[in-house]
């Protein structure tokens, strides 16, 4: 059984950092693609970044230049660094994998059929 378990988030100002870690269990990790997706009060879910087998990743436009993902397959962990934060990057954070690989950009969070509970992450001005 796929499991994901996502934490680091939390409350900062403008302008500050943070990481989150997806912790990534019962799937053969390396087979899977998997990305960041958030979504804040009142909007759909939009995709952050999504990572596809042949090592390409694809962000956002929003966050292209201070958001980087990055895979620790010792530790089955999946990490977003979030730099220059901004209050419009408040929202909960979510970890999703698939067995398959879109390739084509970020999809829609449809294409994902497991997910983890989800980080908050505010920012303040």
């Amino acid at each position: 059984q796929v499991q994901l378990a996502e934490s680091g988030g939390g409350s900062v100002r403008a302008g500050s950092s943070l990481t989150l870690s997806c912790l990534a269990s019962g799937l053969p990790y390396d087979n899977y693609c998997m990305g960041w997706f958030r979504q804040a009060p009142g909007k759909e879910r939009e995709g952050v970044v999504v990572s596809d087998d042949d090592g390409t990743t694809t962000y956002a436009d929003s966050v292209k230049g201070r958001f980087t993902i990055s895979q620790d397959n010792a530790k089955n962990t999946l990490n977003l660094q979030m730099n220059n934060l901004k209050p419009e990057d408040t929202a909960m954070y979510y970890c999703a994998a698939s067995p398959r690989c879109y390739g084509m950009g970020i999809p829609p969070p449809g294409f994902f059929g497991d997910w983890g509970q989800g980080t908050q992450v505010t920012v303040s001005s």
